[in-house]
């Protein structure tokens, strides 16, 4: 499994863990049923979140669940499982992601893909998975090019930048790939008014999953002399944690602007979850649901019901500053949604962190092939789920079983979301 919200089954409750894991199991089966078996190993705990704003606007229905037979990963048990458009766009954009990850590592060199025999093999796989999400797309009304070519110009972005370019550059592909799939399932529901905002919320949490993802690799990559966007534009960690508590200001923002039949799930995985990621990725504990000045990335208070609510964080009426509403500029010129990179978040100001502590020194990373034989491994001997912590396959940090603790440690706070019927 790869993803940056990973929520804790504990804090979620077993309502909302039975609903989550429907999601990921739906993911699964959904990528098996169309695309063969081997197309299961590209389930990824982002993913899912398509198939959880799709049923999380749609109107209730007696066909979005079924029974799936028993799994290792369910320690043998059969279960009730998402399916529909929701669960197909989601296995869509999970092959498209996916050979865009085997593509990254073969730019990089990593691992058995420095060696030209076994890159061409993986790029044989990477294009597999491109024509399986192109077909699985196109099912739904979701046309995958916007995804490939944000993936071609990732590239081309970054052998161009360098000290001096904006890390918004460099990530953008990554927001417009997002921001694409998330305005679908607004479609897919028959919610078009939706559309806008939850586009701006996938920007967002495609700046988020970027950012995490460079945090988070930046020791490692530096030892094996991998290109690291931050350490590419020679932007400070303190830089990074500003932009990324933006973002988290910006999709909860945004997911205010839309209608939700049942949002309980979204709310928690995309307001809270996401937030803990983000403490996650840069070695910080305090917990998110503190206020102001409390450490940690900037407040996230309780919002009311649906999202409702007078906005607390001023600065306009989305507290992001003016310019291109979709815009990722500096000087206050984000987005509607307080999106950009001058949001009030910055060192000093609300919120503010000074000096971060620098992430754990992470073990170096397996290779693409290396990493599906530990991940077969983990799904045979059911450790991805039942462990108590086991360490991943690609990415050698340390996990817990989706079924174990939580990960948020010992906070200070009760750690619940404090939002009605959560």
């Amino acid at each position: 499994m790869f993803g940056i919200v990973r929520p804790c089954s504990h804090r979620l409750g077993e309502g909302l863990k039975t609903q989550w894991m429907a999601h990921l199991c739906g993911l699964c089966l959904a990528l098996r049923k169309d695309h063969g078996q081997f197309s299961r190993i590209v389930t990824n705990y982002d993913g899912l979140l398509i198939s959880v704003l799709t049923e999380a606007q749609a109107e209730r229905s007696t066909d979005w669940r079924r029974t799936a037979g028993p799994c290792p990963l369910r320690g043998m048990r059969t279960a009730s499982v998402a399916q529909g458009e929701g669960a197909r766009l989601a296995a869509a954009v999970s092959l498209v992601l996916a050979s865009a990850k085997v593509r990254d590592h073969m730019a990089d060199g990593d691992g058995v893909l420095s060696r030209k025999p076994v890159a061409a093999a993986a790029r044989r796989v990477a294009r597999g998975w491109d024509r399986a999400g192109a077909r699985a797309g196109s099912a739904v009304g979701f046309d995958t090019a916007v995804l490939v070519d944000a993936v071609d110009r990732q590239v081309e972005i970054e052998a161009l930048a360098g000290p001096g370019t904006s890390l918004l550059t460099v990530t953008e592909p990554t927001e417009t790939a997002t921001a694409a799939a998330f305005a679908h399932t607004a479609w897919l529901a028959g919610r078009p008014g939706n559309a806008e905002p939850l586009a701006e919320a996938g920007r967002l949490f495609g700046r988020l999953a970027h950012l995490l993802d460079a945090v988070e690799d930046q020791a490692a990559d530096a030892e094996a002399g991998a290109w690291n966007p931050l350490t590419a534009t020679g932007t400070s960690l303190t830089e990074a944690r500003r932009l990324a508590d933006d973002a988290l200001r910006g999709i909860r923002l945004a997911l205010r602007d839309a209608e939700f039949t049942e949002q309980r799930l979204a709310h928690v995985l995309l307001a809270h979850e996401l937030a803990r990621s983000v403490d996650r990725a840069f070695g910080t504990t305090t917990c998110s649901h503190q206020g102001p000045g409390a450490g940690g990335p900037q407040g996230f208070g309780p919002p009311p019901s649906g999202f409702g609510g007078q906005n607390p964080y001023g600065g306009g009426p989305y507290g992001g500053g003016s310019g291109n509403p979709y815009g990722g500029g500096q000087g206050g010129q984000g987005g509607p949604y307080g999106g950009g990179a001058g949001g009030p978040a910055g060192p000093g100001g609300p919120g503010g962190f000074g000096g971060l502590p620098s992430p754990e020194q992470p073990k170096g990373r397996r290779g693409f092939w290396a990493g599906c034989g530990v991940f077969i491994g983990l799904c045979c001997t059911c450790k991805i789920c039942c462990a108590e912590s086991y360490e991943g396959p690609w990415s050698r940090k340390k996990r817990e079983g989706c079924c174990q603790k939580c990960d948020c440690g010992d906070c200070g706070c009760d750690c619940c979301c404090p939002c009605d019927g959560c």
